[in-house]
């Protein structure tokens, strides 16, 4: 360029021959935890329920692990309840009536 036209200015963050800025090294980036499946759909739900912290950044981490871990309380907790007793059955009628 000209003396009377300076050169643009780089703008911060972009690297010459690339098609646009570089990538946020603070930006929300997955982790990568391979969650294995337990065969308890329930539970399977909550724990797949971790991934959308990947996607979030770090202080909006709180509100899913804290929905994912009252979903598992739940679930443990509904394993420990003890089923309803079996409804007892009516008593037969009498029909051996001696009098």
């Amino acid at each position: 360029m000209s003396d009377l036209m300076p050169e643009p200015a780089a703008v911060p963050g972009e690297q010459e021959g690339t098609a646009g800025p570089a990538p946020d090294p603070a930006a929300p980036a997955p982790l990568g935890v391979v969650r294995t499946p337990t065969g308890n759909a329930e539970v399977d739900a909550r724990l797949e329920r971790l991934a959308d912290a990947d996607h979030l950044p770090a202080d909006g981490h709180i509100e899913v692990y804290e929905d994912v871990h009252r979903g598992l309380r739940d679930a443990l907790t509904a394993l420990d309840a003890r089923p309803a007793p079996a409804p007892v059955p009516a008593p037969m009628p009498s029909y051996n009536n001696r009098s």
